[in-house]
């Protein structure tokens, strides 16, 4: 049967999505680009703030369209299904089956079972990588436990558990023998993985189990939660080559009192401390945080400690968001809601702010070499396209734009002489090539 499928929402939504593609195939089905073409089509949906939410239904609409076409089946599954599958099923007929994440055990069957096909297993069900072949999202753990009050994930997820380490080199294995040269490491919380295990963090001990793997050139890990960062897991990684100075750290605000209210672990002062000791660490190295404008009852007085706090550290890359309030949250229903214009009028000052930082970081690379890996031509600009090992993939972090007259090659590392900078976007040339033959 001919299948299209869209995976919306974070790249751990993705993972899952090229595991259950990857099911799909073992049973014979294929895939095709084109919903047009398509007999059955899959949304694996994200539902973890209202505007994810939206986009699902918009399109889930969308997609329903094509049954006046070629279209014969929809399905749909991820964190909406979950979340909301009998209001789904009320108010939209056109879906053949919602399938909740806590379903994905039975997923080739229940979609045999809608389309009225065998389930014959014709090979070994592999994962389907869907990017560049060089690069690949690994799982590490799903769920979480830190019970934030403005978050729903662990209404969706349940609570947090790790994978077995055997489990994860294994699937690493598999990966370096396909190609894949740079490993990204993902959870809700990746500095928790292992605690489930025996109350120890042993985050470090997978990243030495994974660095021994033969053919990858960077592991590049995402989502480490601040108070679980420790000096040892820092300084560990400063001795492991492969892992790149890459550090994610969702921080959501700098007020002490609001981080109390989010439920949040650590302080303002503990995090400016860690950031410090990251900086001393490295001679180059990425932070990058995610911040929440808006919390209810947030003053102006505490969203300029959150200015102060972003200027004093002077993240490289910062995501922000407006305060979406989530039913069955504790936030929810707290008191000091903040009106919509001011929530935004307070996200385009902090990102003002963050422009201006970001250009003065990147400045502060102009002349210096870094590894960068090559991910693409840009026709319109006649200049190869590609990543430092101080961003990070799909284009969270800008590109290196390189200027020559060679022929480079995409999945290939380079070191580049950084000549220009823009606000999140490097210019460079050349130096040499160094990558993996």
């Amino acid at each position: 049967m001919k299948t299209g499928f869209i995976s919306l929402g974070c790249v751990k939504n993705l993972v899952d999505s090229e595991e259950l593609m990857g099911r799909l195939k073992a049973c014979g089905y294929t895939f095709v680009p084109d919903p047009n073409e398509a007999e059955l089509i899959v949304i694996n949906t994200c539902g973890f703030i209202q505007s994810a939410k939206e986009e699902s239904i918009n399109t889930i609409l969308e997609m329903a369209e094509y049954k006046q076409k070629n279209l014969k089946y929809l399905i749909v599954a991820g964190c909406l299904s979950q979340r909301y599958k009998s209001e789904l099923e009320a108010e939209l007929p056109e879906v053949d089956r919602f399938i909740a994440i806590d379903e994905y055990a039975d997923f080739e069957n229940i979609v045999a079972e809608v389309c009225r096909t065998s389930d014959f297993v014709t090979q070994k069900a592999e994962r389907v990588l869907s990017g560049k072949p060089w690069m690949a999202y690994l799982k590490i753990g799903d769920g979480c436990s830190n019970r934030c009050t403005f978050c729903a994930i662990p209404l969706i997820r349940g609570p947090y558990h790790s994978y077995a380490m055997e489990e994860i080199i294994a699937q690493a294995k598999d990966l370096a023998e396909k190609g894949v040269k740079e490993l990204v490491l993902i959870a809700q919380d990746t500095s928790k993985y292992g605690i489930d295990f025996d109350g120890k963090l042993h985050l470090l001990d997978l990243l030495k189990e994974l660095h021994k793997i033969e053919g990858f050139h960077w592991i590049r890990v995402l989502y480490m939660y601040p108070d679980e960062i420790t000096t040892e897991l820092i300084d560990g990684m400063a001795q492991l080559e492969k892992v790149v100075p890459y550090f994610d750290i969702p921080t959501q605000h700098a007020s002490n009192r609001l981080l109390k209210k989010m439920n949040r672990r650590g302080s303002k002062e503990s995090i400016v401390d860690l950031c410090k000791y990251i900086r001393s660490s490295f001679k180059y190295c990425t932070l990058r945080t995610s911040i929440i404008v808006g919390f209810p009852s947030e003053s102006e007085e505490e969203f300029e400690e959150l200015m102060d706090f972003v200027r004093e550290i002077g993240w490289d890359r910062l995501g922000a968001f407006t305060y979406s309030r989530e039913e069955d949250t504790p936030a929810y229903d707290f008191d000091g809601q903040i009106e919509e214009e001011v929530k935004e009028e307070r996200l385009a000052r902090l990102m003002e702010l963050q422009q201006q930082i970001s250009q003065k970081n990147s400045e502060k690379l102009i002349n210096e070499t870094l590894e960068v890996l090559i991910e693409g031509y840009d026709s319109i600009r006649d200049v190869y396209r590609g990543r430092s090992v101080l961003s990070a993939p799909d284009g969270v972090d800008g590109v290196v734009f390189v200027d020559t007259d060679q022929k480079l090659i995409p999945g290939e590392f380079y070191n580049v002489k950084i000549t220009g900078a823009k606000v999140y976007d490097l210019i460079g040339k050349i130096i040499l090539v160094i990558g993996l033959q």
